[in-house]
């Protein structure tokens, strides 16, 4: 089956009728199943996973796809049933739209989720799952869990008419891109971005602008965008984090992430607002 690009997604926690086919979002070790018709790609769709001769490990019901029950279940085995294959959820990011690829982020999430809190971290004792929310509950001294997502921000920082970019040690020759780190405990974004920026390329910031976020489940990030303004420092990387770091000016970029990322965005947006204020000087 295709998945149109217009489409509603509604979160649930319980379904009333197991009887009807659903929509299946099955994953087994970062890949997920994709049923291919002819040129088009979409989701598994069948009452139960063993239907297609495939074991499930774990399943946890999403909610409905216009007005479809929609799942998550993590595949024991990496078979692979007739007209379908397997697809790294990255992949999907160029291959599905947006929305459905914001799903499958969520259905990933909620199993790493479900897989990684199957006992309690205060007792021990083998967690249930909660009927009322998306959580899981220990019997015995009454800790409760919920799907963990890690913040982090990412800030483009602009000189004038330039942005400095950064790369990273694990980046190919000439792969640059905006500097990003985790939010730690205490602090706010902006002290986020503040820190982030000094401790890895000896800069401080002012202005600090939100320009949007996107969920990133490698394994369960939720990126947040910023804007910042130079305000001082020698750009000088930390040599860790950061490999080089250099001043760009908006038609001049090197290699930059793929427009699946926000980074991506996050720059193109920032390059065409520059480009467009030097060209009305």
């Amino acid at each position: 089956m295709s998945i149109e690009s217009n489409f509603a997604f509604v979160p649930g926690l319980t379904r009333n009728d197991e009887s009807a086919p659903a929509l299946w979002f099955a994953f087994h070790e970062g890949r997920m199943l994709v049923a291919v018709e002819g040129d088009a790609l979409g989701l598994p769709r069948c009452t139960h996973l063993s239907e297609l001769g495939l074991a499930v490990a774990r399943v946890q019901y999403l909610g409905t796809l216009n007005g479809e029950p929609a799942y998550s279940a993590e595949i024991a085995t990496p078979d692979t049933p007739a007209g379908m294959v397997w697809h790294g959820l990255r992949t999907l990011f160029g291959l599905f739209d947006e929305p459905l690829v914001a799903i499958a982020s969520r259905a990933s999430q909620v199993l790493e989720w479900d897989r990684t809190h199957q006992y309690c971290g205060r007792c021990g004792t083998p967690t249930l799952i909660r009927t009322d929310e998306r959580a899981r509950a220990c019997p015995s001294c009454r800790l409760t869990v919920y799907p963990r997502i890690n913040p982090a921000v990412m800030v483009l920082i602009t000189n004038g008419t330039e942005i400095l970019l950064a790369r990273k040690p694990a980046f190919p020759a000439n792969r640059f891109s905006a500097l990003a780190g985790f939010v730690e405990a205490g602090e706010s974004l902006e002290q986020t971005v503040a820190r982030e920026t000094l401790e890895e390329v000896g800069v401080q910031v002012k202005n600090i602008r939100y320009f949007g976020s996107q969920s990133w489940p490698f394994p369960n990030s939720l990126m947040i965008a910023f804007v910042a303004e130079y305000a001082g420092g020698e750009v000088r990387p930390d040599g860790v984090e950061i490999a080089e770091a250099r001043w760009f000016a908006p038609d001049a970029l090197p290699n930059v992430p793929d427009r699946i990322s926000i980074s991506r965005w996050l720059i193109d947006a920032v390059s065409a607002e520059l480009l467009s204020a030097r060209a009305s000087r």
